[in-house]
C-alpha cells in the first residue's frame, strides 16, 4: 500500500502540509527592516555558461582545478584525518539502529557498513527483528553484483508484488543519480528474473498491477518527457510484450511535471491508479477500473492521495475545499471519502474529516500519513514537537487516539505494514537518540531498539527561541549549545534551514557533522522559517513567488537575533544549507554579508534566471516562478544570486560543492557561481566530487570526506 506517500512526487524528500490559521505571526514592525531589503537587480551577460555541460572535458577540467586547491586547503588541515575518522565511525558503527520496512510479517533492511560499502539488503521475521541478535538473511548484496558487473551501482530501492513480496523491481542508480534502470529481481531465489521486466536508465515512474502486468511511465524517446525531464505517458505492460508495444493508457502535456503510477494493496484486493502533477504542488489521480478504464477522482487539483482504508480514500487537502454537499473542509486537514462510488459517479461522496488542525488544540499541521490494515497514523507538529494520532472507523465515524510517546521531540513513522495492524516508529530529539516503538493491534507501543548515545550530551542544552522577520512575524528556532557557554559573541556558531516546498525541521538527533562541531565547541542552531510546513499550508504558502524574500528576511532575522543575544557575533556565525537550503544560505550572503564569517552551500539553486532550463528544475516552478514571464522575471531577479553577486561588495569565504551525477540541482549553479566569484575577486572553496547524486555521497565513505571537509571549513572559519 502506497500509505506514507510523499507529498513531494519528484524529491524524497519530505513531505509536510498544515494549517493557515495556526501561523504564529504578530504585525509589530521590525526597526532593522529596512537592512532587510533585497539588493536591486542587475543586467549581467553570462560567460561561463560552458560549465553547464556536465561532463564537458572543459568543465571536469575546470573543477579538477579548483578541487586540487580545495583539497590541499581541507585535506590538507591537521585535523581533517582525526575528523574524517571519527565521522566515518559514526556513520558505519555496528550498533546503530538497521532501520526497515514491515511487509507482510517480515522485516526488511537496507545496511552499509566498512565492509558491505554499496550495501546490502536483508531480511528477517519481525519476531527475530525484535531481538538484541538478529539473524539476517542477505537477499542482494549491491557490492558483489557491482563487481561483477564492473558497474558504478548505487542501490535506489525496490517495488515488490503484493501477493509475492519477493518478486521485486530493484532501482538501480548509476553513481547516485535520480534516473535508475529497474530489473525484476527474485528476492527468494536471489537472481535477477530471466527474461524479466527491465528497463533503461530513465526518472521511471512503475506500478505492479498484478504479477504479470506493470503500469510504467518512462523515457520513450522524443517527446515522450516533460520539460521537467519525467514521463509524460503511462502504459499498460504486459509481460512478453516489447514496452514501446505496451498499450498506452494515459498522457500529460509537455509543460506538466510528471505522469505516476502507484498501486494500494488491501486484505481483499489491489486498487491501481495513475496520477498527473500538473505542478510541484497539484495532482490529479485516476483509478483504473475493472474494466480497464481510467476514472478521475472528484478532489481540488491541490490535494494529496494519502493512501486507501476500507472503502475510503484517504486525502490530505492544501486549501479549503467544499466538496458540492454543502460542507467545507479546511486546509491542512485529513479527509476520507468513498473511493469507488467516488470515482464512478464523479461526485465526492460519503465525505467526512478524520483530522482538522484547525479545530485541534494538539496539534498545529499534520506532517505524514502512515496506513496499515486497520489505522490510519497521522505525524503532526504542535510547535514543531512530533504528536502522533492513531485513526480508525468506529461506529459513529472517524475516532482519534493520541499515541503515547516522549514529548518535545521529532517523532515519526518509520513502515506500517499493509498486511497487519502493525507499524514502527521512532522518537528523538536533539540530545536523545533515536528508540525504535512497534505497535502491534491494539497493544501499547514497545521499544525494541534504541541508538547508544553517539557524543556526551551531559554539558549540552536546548532551547526554543522566536526571532521577528521584517514584517513583523515570529519565526521559532532551536539553540543547542553548551549549558556554559559565555554570551560574550565569541562562540562559533552553525545555523541551517530549508526554507521551502513545505518541508518541515524538526528536532531530530544530531546527525556526524553537528556532533562533531558540538564535541569540538560550537554551538548549532536550526530555523523553522516560511516556505517550510511548520504551521499549516500557509507557512509555505506565504513565501511563494513574488513572496520569495520573506524566506531570506526570516532567516536574516533569526541571525541577526543570535547576534543580538550575545550567543555568537558576525566574526563566529556560519550559515549551512544544501538544494533549496543552498540558495538560501547563498542568497542571504548576497543581501547581508556582513552578518557572517562562512558560508556553506551544497548541491544548490543559483542562477534563477536559468533554474527552469536545467534538468528538473522546470517541475520546481510553482515554488519560484517563471523566470520567462515578465513580472516573475523581475520579482526573481530581486534575489538570485548569480546576478547580483558584484565585485564591489566583501563577501566571506563560500564553500560551494557538488557533484556531476545530481542529475536533479544541476551542477552548473554551482560551478558558475565559484567561477564568477574567482573572476570577481572574492575568496572561494570549490569541491565537486565525482559522484553522489543529489544526496553528496554515493556510499559512507564519501559523505565522511565531505563531512569532515565541511567541518575543518567551519572550524576554520568560525573558530580559528
Amino acid at each position: 500500500m502506497r500509505s506514507n506517500r510523499s507529498i513531494f512526487a519528484g524529491l524524497a524528500a519530505l513531505v509536510l502540509t498544515l494549517v493557515a490559521c495556526s501561523q504564529p505571526e504578530d504585525t509589530a514592525p521590525m526597526e532593522s527592516a529596512e537592512n532587510n531589503a533585497p539588493v536591486a537587480a542587475v543586467a549581467v551577460e553570462d560567460p561561463y555558461l560552458w560549465l553547464e555541460s556536465v561532463e564537458g572535458a572543459r568543465s571536469l577540467a575546470w573543477a579538477a582545478e579548483q578541487n586540487a586547491k580545495s583539497l590541499l586547503r581541507l585535506q590538507g588541515d591537521p585535523r581533517f584525518e582525526e575528523i574524517r575518522n571519527q565521522v566515518g565511525e559514526i556513520l558505519t558503527s555496528d550498533d546503530r539502529i538497521p532501520f526497515a520496512n514491515l511487509v507482510n510479517g517480515m522485516v526488511y533492511n537496507f545496511w552499509q557498513d566498512d565492509e558491505h560499502v554499496r550495501g546490502i539488503l536483508r531480511r528477517t521475521t519481525l519476531e527475530n527483528y525484535t531481538l538484541e541478535e538478529i539473524q539476517w538473511e542477505t537477499v542482494l548484496d549491491v557490492d558483489a553484483l557491482a563487481n561483477l558487473e564492473n558497474a558504478n551501482w548505487v542501490y535506489k530501492g525496490r517495488r515488490c508484488l503484493s501477493s509475492d513480496p519477493g518478486r521485486c523491481l530493484l532501482s538501480l542508480s548509476d553513481g547516485g543519480k535520480d534516473a535508475v534502470v529497474i530489473r525484476e529481481y527474485d528476492l527468494d531465489n536471489q537472481v535477477f528474473v530471466d527474461g524479466g521486466f527491465e528497463l533503461d536508465e530513465a526518472k521511471t515512474r512503475l506500478a505492479w498491477v498484478d504479477a504479470n502486468t506493470l503500469l510504467v511511465g518512462t523515457d520513450f524517446g522524443a517527446g515522450s518527457l516533460t520539460t521537467s525531464g519525467y514521463p509524460r505517458t503511462i502504459r499498460l505492460w504486459r509481460r512478453g510484450i516489447a514496452i514501446n508495444e505496451a498499450e498506452q493508457l494515459f498522457e500529460i502535456g509537455a509543460e506538466d511535471v510528471s505522469a505516476g503510477a502507484f498501486t494500494v494493496s488491501l486484505a481483499d484486493r489491489d486498487y491501481s491508479f495513475v496520477d498527473r502533477s500538473p505542478d510541484f504542488f497539484t495532482e490529479e489521480t485516476l483509478l483504473l477500473t475493472d474494466e480497464g478504464l481510467l476514472a478521475k477522482l472528484p478532489l481540488p487539483i491541490d490535494a494529496n492521495f494519502q493512501g486507501v482504508l476500507g472503502q475510503s480514500a484517504i486525502v490530505l487537502l492544501r486549501s479549503d475545499w467544499s466538496s458540492g454537499v454543502g460542507e467545507t473542509f479546511s486546509a491542512g486537514s485529513l479527509i476520507a471519502m468513498n473511493l469507488v462510488d467516488s470515482a464512478r459517479t464523479g461526485v465526492a461522496t460519503d465525505v467526512a474529516t478524520i483530522l482538522a488542525p484547525t479545530s485541534s488544540a494538539e496539534v498545529d499541521a499534520i506532517s505524514g500519513v502512515a496506513i496499515t490494515s486497520e489505522s490510519i497514523y497521522i505525524s503532526a507538529l504542535k510547535d514543531v514537537a512530533g504528536v502522533i494520532l492513531r485513526a480508525r472507523i468506529g461506529n459513529d465515524g472517524w475516532e482519534l487516539s493520541r499515541v503515547s510517546l516522549p514529548e518535545n521531540g521529532a517523532i515519526q513513522v518509520v513502515s506500517a505494514d499493509d498486511h497487519t495492524d502493525t507499524v514502527m516508529l521512532t522518537y528523538e530529539s536533539f540530545l536523545v537518540p533515536d528508540t525504535l516503538y512497534l505497535i502491534e493491534g491494539d497493544a501499547d507501543p514497545r521499544v525494541i531498539k534504541a541508538l547508544k548515545p553517539r557524543f556526551d550530551a551531559s554539558d549540552l542544552v536546548t532551547e526554543q527561541k522566536f526571532a521577528r522577520s521584517a514584517d513583523g512575524t515570529r519565526i521559532p528556532y532551536f539553540i543547542v549549545r553548551s549549558a556554559t557557554t559565555p554570551m560574550d559573541g565569541s562562540t562559533p556558531t552553525e545555523l541551517t534551514a530549508y526554507g521551502g516546498f513545505e518541508v518541515s525541521r524538526t528536532p531530530t538527533y544530531m546527525p556526524a557533522l553537528d556532533q562533531v562541531w558540538l564535541t569540538r565547541g560550537g554551538a548549532f542552531v536550526l530555523a523553522n522559517i516560511r516556505g517550510g510546513g511548520e504551521y499549516g499550508p500557509e507557512w509555505h504558502q506565504s513565501a511563494l513567488l513574488e513572496n520569495r524574500q520573506r524566506v531570506f528576511d526570516d532567516f536574516i532575522a533569526v541571525a541577526e537575533d543570535l547576534i543580538a543575544s550575545g550567543l555568537t557575533s558576525s566574526e563566529h556565525l556560519g550559515i549551512r544549507g544544501g538544494s533549496n537550503g543552498g540558495l538560501l544560505v547563498t542568497a542571504v550572503m548576497v543581501q547581508r554579508p556582513e552578518l557572517f564569517k562562512g558560508i556553506i552551500s551544497a548541491v544548490p539553486l543559483i542562477d534563477m534566471l536559468r533554474y527552469h532550463k536545467l534538468l528538473a528544475g522546470a517541475s520546481w516552478m510553482a515554488e519560484y516562478g517563471n523566470p520567462d514571464i515578465p513580472e516573475h522575471h523581475a520579482f526573481i531577479s530581486e534575489y538570485s544570486p548569480y546576478q547580483l553577486v558584484s565585485a564591489d561588495v566583501d563577501y566571506p569565504e563560500i564553500f560551494l560543492w557538488t557533484n556531476p551525477k545530481d542529475d536533479r540541482v544541476h551542477p552548473g549553479h554551482a560551478r558558475k557561481m565559484a567561477a564568477r566569484m574567482i573572476e570577481q575577486g572574492h575568496d572561494i572553496i570549490y569541491f565537486e566530487n565525482a559522484e553522489g547524486g543529489h544526496g553528496g555521497g554515493a556510499n559512507l565513505m564519501q559523505q565522511a570526506q565531505t563531512t569532515a571537509m565541511q567541518l575543518v571549513y567551519l572550524l576554520q572559519q568560525l573558530a580559528d
